[in-house]
């Protein structure tokens, strides 16, 4: 199975930070929080990971070059203009090939990684969850019998890991696109499978909460 990372966006709610460092490199116990999935994805077997750029494109693609540092190889797919979530992976299906591949928001961290199987019979996605942090009490979706459903009082939130098929994108006009409206249909069609993931996860999505990882990775290895 082939991996994507996100890693094309602006990074605004993280500035200052971001101002003259992309969001993928900013540094986290030592080195930059896209290391962090690259080493995961190198130990679940994955050799073959696609991450599309952007903004600062040539930072990253310098910082990681072919992969080689991280026993894998990388293909890049690079953006002129960010493309948001779905057009970005649609840009990037030619490198991705026609099975499922495990997709990664690069601003999250988190050690769960489902596999291949993880996607079962006529299934367009399969999604981590976890529990609601702080910032995001009411969830995103609900989970029942290993189904994801937008109808469950008790909801958890997307974790940014998931597994897709190829076919969820199908037919889509190009440009830049979200995932979240073809996954909804996907839901409502009964055709998203999830996991409920108790693990450490965090929304890297601002200098407190990556100062906050920092610390606890800090503690963690005391």
């Amino acid at each position: 199975m082939k991996a994507m990372i996100l890693a094309a966006g602006l990074g605004k709610r993280m500035r200052p930070l971001t101002d003259h460092c992309p969001k993928p490199l900013l540094p986290v116990a030592g080195k930059p929080l896209i290391a962090y999935h690259l080493e995961r994805l190198r130990g679940a077997g994955i050799q073959d990971v696609v991450i599309n750029v952007s903004y600062r494109a040539e930072q990253i693609i310098e910082a990681l070059g072919d992969g080689e540092a991280y026993g894998l190889r990388i293909h890049w797919s690079h953006e002129t203009s960010p493309l948001e979530t779905g057009g970005g992976i649609q840009q990037a299906l030619p490198l991705l090939g026609e099975a499922p591949f495990l997709l990664i928001n690069g601003d999250v961290w988190c050690e769960a990684l489902p596999g291949p199987q993880a996607l079962q019979g006529e299934d367009l996605a399969h999604l981590v969850l976890v529990d609601n942090p702080a910032h995001h009490v009411d969830g995103d979706f609900g989970l029942s019998a290993g189904r994801v459903n937008q109808t469950s009082h008790q909801r958890l939130t997307f974790a940014g890991i998931s597994v897709i098929h190829p076919a969820l994108l199908a037919g889509h006009v190009p440009g830049a696109f979200a995932l979240a409206p073809l996954l909804k249909a996907a839901i409502n069609d009964g055709r998203v499978s999830g996991e409920h993931y108790t693990g450490h996860w965090v929304d890297v999505g601002t200098p407190e909460r990556l100062a906050a990882l920092e610390n606890k990775l800090h503690a963690a290895s005391r």
